[in-house]
């Protein structure tokens, strides 16, 4: 019986696209990203891309959001406790974010159509809701926590210091002499800047909602 020899290579998908192009992104950024370098790297000619995505742009749209939907949405399933919702979401999303951070510029425009950036902010506002909060507020705090957590996983404030103690001469600087260790260091400063912004955002809002009106229903 005669049957059809196999491909040589996998066939051409959105899901080998994206994975792919979020490869490249990965590894070099946002401006190495060019349908010319993501058909070289598939093994494809450039025009077969089209048939999957009609622009580059909408090839980093779904890279955004296959990160998006790396972020865990259990714990608003069942939002009894919104603070502990809100706590164990702000760590999934910056682990995923802190995995793909060359991509946090296109995720900060906010979800746009992306399906899975859309369950994110639907799975906030409604646990939000649920518990008590108003709508308005529900919104701010949403975004509130999207700022934050974007922010966090943009760069590392610790990161940026030289490692050489002779760089921040005490006659300018009287309070960074222990500066040039912080880079050695930034995981550790990174994370605890984290928790201690985290935890003061938490409290905060808890104030605010014990704070709100009675529901007049």
């Amino acid at each position: 019986m005669w049957r059809m020899a196999r491909p040589r290579k996998p066939l051409l998908s959105r899901d080998r696209i994206v994975e792919a192009a979020g490869a490249l992104v990965d590894a070099e950024g946002l401006e190495a990203l060019s349908t010319r370098r993501l058909a070289a790297a598939l093994g494809v000619s450039g025009p077969s891309l089209y048939n999957h995505f009609r622009t580059k742009d909408e090839i980093l749209e779904a890279v955004a959001d296959a990160v998006s939907a790396r972020v865990d949405l259990s714990m608003f399933e069942d939002c009894r406790d919104w603070r502990r919702a809100l706590r164990a979401w702000a760590h999934s999303y910056r682990d995923a974010l802190s995995d793909h951070p060359n991509i946090v510029p296109v995720l900060a425009r906010g979800p746009g159509r992306r399906p899975a950036g859309l369950r994110l902010a639907d799975s906030v506002f409604g646990a939000m809701t649920e518990a008590g909060w108003p709508p308005a507020h529900a919104t701010r705090i949403g975004a509130l926590m999207r700022y934050f957590i974007l922010g966090s996983a943009v760069a590392s404030f610790a990161g940026g210091f030289v490692d050489d103690e002779t760089a921040y001469d005490p006659a300018d600087y009287p309070h960074l002499g222990q500066a040039h260790l912080l880079a050695e260091r930034h995981r550790e400063v990174d994370d605890g800047a984290f928790e201690t912004g985290l935890a003061a955002l938490l409290d905060g809002l808890a104030l605010q909602f014990e704070a709100l009106p009675p529901d007049p229903a």
